[in-house]
């Protein structure tokens, strides 16, 4: 089955489509850094390192060679900042479509939709673009969606819940030509009781990269000036285990009075805390060894191949994974589209 892939980063998303039966035919971003990661990982697939609002569907002909032929999904995630949880507290930025940001990104999105025909599509983002507060957002993609003959589901999955050893919440929306589009029924659970499988510890899947000799290896030192607080967190926990409220004999900070991710330390026993896109010295979620967690090791967390290959610095690599889209959660997700469009299902990698 033949993909385009949109806002493909470095390809998260199209890795977990390829395990349930997608082949990227078209890849595009505008950071020319990605189409690199791509080069390295996927190069027999053309890249346009562009902007989605100055692209033509001229330019899509030309780079599939002169023939667009059938093309069975379109796929990508329109940058999120414009719907995410942060955006709430800049009061001083537009939020949603009123971000001219966020209006390209989706309005080029939905152009493609009406120029290539796909039978089905992929729209990612995070959780904000389900809130009340985007209706006018949401509602825009489905009823564009909808009047060019697709039939749309939406909804937010929890990649813990399909295997991935992070607690990760994306919106999705679904649209297909040949009729709906289940979401996929969840293979795990925090529920210990539960029938399905227990969610994937961010302690198995990092343990044999855990060892003692590089546990404080430079380059790699959290907290800033709170080391010594970080130290103290427990597992799992975050700065709220020196406010009052908490019960701390001597409170540090304010309740809910710094971001929720500062000082916030992985446990071994439960899945990560999301990766965020911007590597931090004191914003975590930071390894259960009081430090910041390695290019390989958030690979892990994000379930890429140990043998995926970033481009770039390390803060580059570094943003690149944490806004991938987890291949585990995108092959889930391109198995219930492929079983929605009658294509024959592959096993996932």
């Amino acid at each position: 089955m033949r993909s385009i892939s949109l806002f493909s980063g470095c390809g998260g998303l199209d890795l977990g489509l390829q395990a349930a039966g997608f082949r990227t035919v078209l890849a595009s971003d505008l950071e020319a850094l990605c189409g690199e990661t791509w080069q390295r990982n996927l190069p027999t697939v053309p890249f346009l390192a562009s902007r989605i609002g100055s692209l033509s569907r001229s330019d899509i002909f030309a780079a599939l060679g002169g023939r667009i032929g059938e093309i069975d999904l379109v796929a990508g995630g329109p940058p999120c900042p414009p719907f995410s949880k942060s955006r709430f507290y800049r009061k001083d930025k537009p939020r949603a479509l009123d971000d001219p940001n966020g209006w390209e990104t989706v309005n080029g999105y939905l152009n493609m939709l009406d120029w290539v025909r796909p039978r089905a599509f992929i729209l990612e983002n995070v959780k904000g673009l389900a809130y009340k507060v985007h209706a006018d957002a949401i509602n825009t993609i489905v009823s564009r969606a909808e009047q060019l003959g697709y039939k749309v589901t939406t909804g937010v999955l929890n990649a813990a819940d399909y295997g991935v050893p992070q607690i990760r919440e994306r919106c999705f929306v679904l649209g297909s030509l040949e009729g709906s589009i289940s979401l996929p029924p969840p293979t795990h659970s925090k529920d210990v009781d539960s029938s399905l499988l227990p969610w994937v510890t961010a302690g198995s899947v990092l343990s044999d990269l855990d060892t003692e000799e590089n546990a404080c290896d430079d380059g790699h030192f959290a907290g800033g000036q709170h080391h010594d607080l970080l130290r103290q967190v427990p597992p799992g926990d975050n700065y709220l285990y020196f406010t009052e409220k908490r019960g701390h004999p001597d409170p540090k900070f304010k309740w809910r009075g710094r971001y929720w991710s500062f000082l916030l330390k992985l446990s071994p026993d439960m899945p990560s805390w999301t990766i965020q896109a911007r590597r931090s010295n004191n914003m975590g979620p930071f390894h259960w060894r009081n430090r910041i967690l390695r290019i390989e090791e958030i690979k892990r967390l994000q379930t890429f191949p140990d043998n995926f290959h970033i481009a770039g610095t390390v803060e580059q690599q570094w943003r690149q994974i944490g806004n991938a889209v987890p291949p585990v959660l995108a092959a889930a997700v391109g198995r219930s589209v492929a079983e929605a469009i009658g294509a024959p299902l592959r096993d996932a990698a």
